[in-house]
Parts: C-alpha cells; structure tokens; sequence
C-alpha cells in the first residue's frame, strides 16, 4: 500500500483544516453570550440554544423543511425508479434526449427555477400550499435520485427477474423481491441525497415560499438579513451535530458504503 509522503500530508491536513475551519468556527460562535456575532473567548452560555425552543418561527420552519424534504425525497425516488429502470433496459428514440430532460435541472440555475416556478405557480394559482412546494422540490431532487438509481440499474443481470416470472411470480412480486432488493443501495442513497438537497434548499424556495410556507433555509435566511444576532450560528450547530449523530447512526446500523456506494459489509 502506498504511503502519502511529508508533503501529501501537508496538503491532507491543509485541505481538512480548510474544510472544517468554517464548522469551527460556527459552533464557536454559538456559545457566545454576547447578543451578536463574536467568539466566547470571554465567556460562555447556552442562551442562544434556548432562544432556538423560544422562537416559534424557526421550531415550525423546521418541522415544514421535514415533511418538505420527506416527502420531496419519496416522491422523486418513485418517480426515478421506473424512469432508471426503462432507461436502463430498452433502446428507443430519443432515450438520450428523456434522460437529459429529467437531469435539466441540475444545470438550471436555481435563481432561473424559482422565477420560472413563481410564474407557474402564479398562473395556475397554486402558489403558497405546501404540496406546490413539494412539487417544486421534487423537480429539483429528482435527478439526484435518478443518476443513483439508475447507476444501480444499468448492466443488472435480468436472469434472476426472469426467472421468477417462470416461476409463477407476477411482475410487481418479481419487481419487489428480485428487483428492489437489487438496485436497493442506488434507491436507498438517491433517497438519501434527494432529502438532503431538499431540505437544504434556498435559492429557489425563496421565490416559491409564503409565509405559511417557510422553510428553515428560507427562515434562517431572514434571520441573517434582520438581526445580527448569534442565533443561526446556534441553529446551525444543532444541524450540524445532528447531521454527524445522524451518519453515525446510519453507519452503525446499515453502513455508508452500503448506502452510498453500495459495497458490502
């Protein structure tokens, strides 16, 4: 096995302190007992983290951002799987052109998609209900559900799925116990990402979002932009200690690898 050098080292721990530098000083910030932004060379407190419980407004912001992201993320997963799976398995006119069009969005700016969805919604007079929201998160995850999906998908052996049509088994049984479980590692890290980008999703949901509807993004936005004070940085050290519990989690009980890049155990 080859060994990184003094100088890989270097640029290792250079690289990771460029990247964690800014969680640091994040977290630092928001144990501040100061009522703006500064470090608590001074002192410490935890008043910003009962101000997050006090303010209403960010406690239901983040509720609307989970059930935004779930079901975003559930939703473009069933739509991606039998997209990955024709585009996987047949050949027809203009299969390169559908997969372009369903992964458009990733080359979209975001500040084009939340216009285009302002006028949409404007139109049709949807705009302000949380499933317009969730249609427009689900235009946004769906590529990343359907590259992982359909990684999955492409070049899986039929021969099992055959074979239990042979059997007897209908093709929605042959779907759910020979096919799912094998394009499940794709499924399960589609859905995964789709989650993550939904939730944390600003630039085109500030456009589509009302005040009935906002999201924790849009809600720590507006914090940022009226007041100085330390609270996002307290918000943001509770997602980010959430977000490592989180994979600490996923990794001892399923694995990473497993989810992500589907290796086994």
């Amino acid at each position: 096995m080859n060994r990184n050098g003094p100088l890989g080292l270097v640029y290792n721990a250079f690289f990771l302190t460029f990247i964690l530098a800014p969680l640091v000083v994040v977290m630092l910030v928001a144990f501040t007992d100061k009522g703006f932004i500064s470090m608590p060379f001074d002192g410490a407190s935890l008043r910003w983290f009962h101000a997050i419980i006090e303010n209403g407004d960010i406690v239901s912001a983040f509720w609307l951002s989970i059930r935004l992201a779930f079901a975003a993320a559930t939703i473009g997963v069933l739509l991606a799987v039998p997209a990955a799976l024709a585009i996987a398995r047949y050949r027809f006119p203009g299969r390169a052109a559908l997969t372009s069009f369903f992964l458009s969005p990733m080359m979209i700016p975001a500040v084009v998609l939340g216009i285009a969805f302002l006028r949409f919604l404007s139109l049709l007079h949807l705009s302000g209900s949380f499933w317009s929201l969730v249609a427009a998160h689900v235009v946004i995850v769906l590529p990343y559900a359907l590259r992982l999906a359909l990684s999955s998908a492409i070049g899986l052996d039929r021969d099992a799925e055959r074979a239990a049509l042979s059997c007897g088994a209908s093709r929605f049984t042959a779907f759910r116990r020979v096919v799912l479980p094998m394009i499940r590692t794709g499924v399960a890290g589609g859905w995964v990402l789709s989650f993550i980008q939904s939730f944390d999703e600003l630039t085109m949901t500030i456009f589509v979002a009302t005040p009935g509807t906002t999201t924790l993004p849009v809600a720590m936005y507006n914090q940022i932009a009226q007041t100085i004070d330390p609270l996002v940085a307290s918000v943001s050290a509770v997602l980010i200690v959430g977000t490592v519990l989180l994979m600490i989690l996923l990794d001892r009980m399923v694995g990473l690898d497993r989810i992500l890049i589907g290796e086994a155990r």
